[in-house]
């Protein structure tokens, strides 16, 4: 008899510890992973390929030393999957669920073709603590605030066991032809803009970062997680997004952290901000548009402005707002930006030049390594005062005064924005407010080795509250 073969679809679930639809698999298992095309499915930006690239090549090396491979396609994900069902006979095709509209549609319609072909398939929940449909408030609906949905999600989460990567995996007696990785082009050339992106994807370095952070900056999270100019975040947010590590692993290692006798508070402040990751998936299966459309309908009448040059300023880290430029040029050189400064840089695209937050979503989600369609959108719509549970509309974030409060030395503006490195801490968030002799010490000529700000901020912000006003209004 020969025993039953199973596709392995892997998405955003790159690894092999913990990964249920891995784990229920019984027989020959052929793992696979396609760079899908599929209408209405959002391509991957350019740092998101840059870190596919790497993670593939380190699931291939994890599955050749299980004698396996990773089967590599690219094309409509349903057309694919039917053509190796055909070469290979599988009898099934397991894969671990995601939650944005597009790849719930694909998946619909991909089960309803092969199940209606005899082919069993199997989904698996291995991206959150909790689904989005198991979390309810007591009229039975989704939740629409954080606090009370956390309070309901963590203590949900309750005992569950972690499954071990496999020591081996049953082969086919004949694997299906593999696309090249290095021919898909994922990493960038001409130029190669990626010099900077000091990471290590791949589930190896997933671990590494969690135990690196559980055994470090984790005792000071409640408070180094604000300043950027500290190493105090964990950076799992691309690990987690590529499902390289999962949130039962995160969440069971900084429960041993604290038993271990890591301040329960600070774990707890950690475990919340996995808990704002759960919540941003709960609200966009509730809410399919949120990527497109105001949670707050409403919003969707504000006045945005077009201002292109304003826009440019802002993407290349030329405002002339030092902490908001120190961020946006953080995120070119390494496809990453600190949390607090992302929050700066997005209320100053959305509040003082008043563009619409999905340009700055589009740009995130091209440059950020760790971009996730349910936390981009979420976030970026919780700036811009229009999303569940969001920072009002007119709580709008002044640059200087971030600056001050969270690099209070100047620490991280000096890093990112090295032609102000000379400036005294007095005056380094509001270069323009210095004397002509402090700017000639520092060798700084406003306009010429660094912008003057290219809006007021006062005038900024009482144009955005005019606005906002009159939206209110209608």
């Amino acid at each position: 008899m020969t025993t039953p073969t199973t596709l392995l679809w892997l998405r955003q679930d790159l690894r092999l510890a913990d990964n249920p639809a891995l784990h229920a698999i019984e027989g020959t298992v052929i793992p696979v992973y396609i760079l899908d095309e599929t209408p209405g499915v959002r391509p991957m930006g350019g740092a998101s390929l840059w870190w596919l690239d790497k993670s593939l090549k380190a699931l291939e090396a994890e599955l050749e030393a299980r004698g396996s491979r990773l089967i590599l396609r690219r094309g409509e994900a349903g057309k694919v999957l039917d053509e190796l069902v055909r070469e290979t006979g599988a009898e099934a095709v397991h894969w671990n669920r995601l939650y944005d509209a597009g790849a719930i549609a694909r998946d619909k319609a991909i089960k309803a073709k092969l199940t209606g072909g005899g082919v069993r398939c199997l989904s698996c929940n291995s991206a959150l603590l909790n689904e989005p449909w198991e979390v309810e408030t007591g009229s039975g609906g989704p939740y629409k605030v954080f606090t009370p949905y956390w309070r309901a999600a963590s203590a949900r989460v309750g005992s569950f066991v972690l499954h071990r990567a496999p020591a081996e995996l049953a082969a086919p007696a004949k694997w299906p032809k593999s696309e090249r990785l290095a021919d898909w082009g994922l990493h960038p050339s001409g130029p190669d803009w990626s010099g900077g992106f000091d990471w290590t994807p791949g589930e190896a370095g997933a671990r590494e970062a969690l135990h690196d952070f559980l055994d470090g900056a984790v005792d000071h999270y409640a408070t180094d997680r604000d300043r950027p100019d500290r190493a105090g975040t964990s950076r799992l947010s691309p690990h987690l997004h590529f499902g390289e590590i999962g949130p039962r692993q995160v969440w069971r290692a900084a429960q041993d952290a604290a038993a271990r006798g890591v301040s329960h508070s600070q774990v707890e402040k950690f475990l919340a901000e996995l808990g704002w990751r759960e919540f941003n998936h709960h609200l966009i299966f509730h809410n399919p548009d949120l990527p497109t459309k105001a949670w707050k309908p409403q919003f969707d009448q504000l006045d945005w402005r077009k201002d292109e040059p304003g826009f440019e300023a802002w993407s290349k880290g030329l405002t002339g707002y030092p902490i908001v430029d120190a961020g946006m040029r953080e995120l070119w050189a390494t496809g990453f930006m600190h949390n607090r400064v992302r929050m700066i840089a997005a209320s100053f695209l959305i509040k003082d030049l008043m563009i619409d937050w999905r340009r700055g979503e589009a740009w995130f989600w091209d440059t950020l390594v760790d971009a996730d369609v349910a936390q981009n959108a979420g976030n970026w719509q919780w700036v811009a005062g229009s999303g569940a549970d969001a920072s009002p509309f007119f709580r709008i974030f002044n640059p200087i005064v971030q600056g001050q409060r969270f690099d209070p030395d100047g620490a991280y503006v000096r890093r990112w924005v090295p032609e102000l490195a000379k400036l005294p801490d007095s005056v380094i968030h509001a270069p323009w407010t210095a004397v002509s002799e402090v700017l000639g010490r520092a060798d700084v000529v406003l306009g010429r080795d660094y912008p003057e700000p290219i809006v007021d901020h006062g005038m900024a912000r009482a144009r955005a509250l005019e606005a906002y006003a009159a939206l209110k209004a209608a």
